[in-house]
C-alpha cells in the first residue's frame, strides 16, 4: 500500500510539473508573438498614390513612408516620347518630400533629385535650377525651388503600380 501511494505521489508531481512547463511555454510564445506583431506593424509603410493625366501623358507617384526613410516609385509616361520610370528614396521634411530618383531613360540609368510638396490630397512637383554633382543632378538651391508651375498629381487609390 505504501508503495502504491509513493508511485501515485510521484506520478502526480510529474504530471503537475509537465503542466507548468506547458503554461510557461505558452506564455513565452505569446510574448514572442506579440513582439513579432509589434515589429511587423512598425515596418508596414503608410502608402499613398498620386496620378495626373495631361493629354495623353500620364504621371504616377507612389509614396511609402517608413519611420526613417521614404521610398516609392515615380513614372513619367509621355505619349510617343521617351518616358522614364524608376524608384526613389528620401526624407519627408514636414509636407515636403526630397528624394533621389533613380530611373531608366533612353537605355541609360540616371539619378536626379526630385522634390514634391504633399498636402490637401495633392503632390506638386517642384522645379529649380539644377547642377551635376557626383554623377547625379541636384538642386543648386533647395530654397529657390518653385512649386507654382510644377506638375500637380491628385491622390488616388493605390492599385497595381
Amino acid at each position: 500500500m505504501r508503495y502504491s501511494f509513493l508511485i501515485l505521489f510521484l506520478a502526480a508531481i510529474t504530471i503537475a510539473s509537465c503542466n507548468n512547463e506547458t503554461k510557461k511555454s505558452t506564455k513565452t510564445n505569446t510574448v514572442q508573438d506579440t513582439v513579432k506583431t509589434v515589429e511587423n506593424k512598425i515596418m508596414v509603410p503608410a502608402s499613398s498614390c498620386y496620378s495626373s493625366t495631361t493629354g495623353k501623358d500620364t504621371f504616377l507617384l507612389k509614396v511609402e513612408v517608413f519611420p526613417n526613410v521614404v521610398t516609392g516609385k515615380l513614372s513619367y509616361r509621355f505619349y510617343e516620347k521617351d518616358s522614364n520610370e524608376g524608384e526613389f528614396d528620401g526624407q519627408l521634411y514636414g509636407d515636403t518630400l526630397l528624394a533621389d530618383y533613380k530611373f531608366m531613360s533612353e537605355g541609360k540609368l540616371s539619378t536626379r533629385q526630385v522634390i514634391f510638396l504633399i498636402k490637401n490630397n495633392t503632390a506638386t512637383e517642384g522645379y529649380g535650377n539644377m547642377e551635376e554633382k557626383n554623377g547625379k543632378m541636384v538642386f543648386k538651391d533647395i530654397k529657390g525651388v518653385s512649386f507654382g508651375k510644377g506638375l500637380s498629381l491628385k491622390k488616388v487609390e493605390c492599385g497595381e503600380y
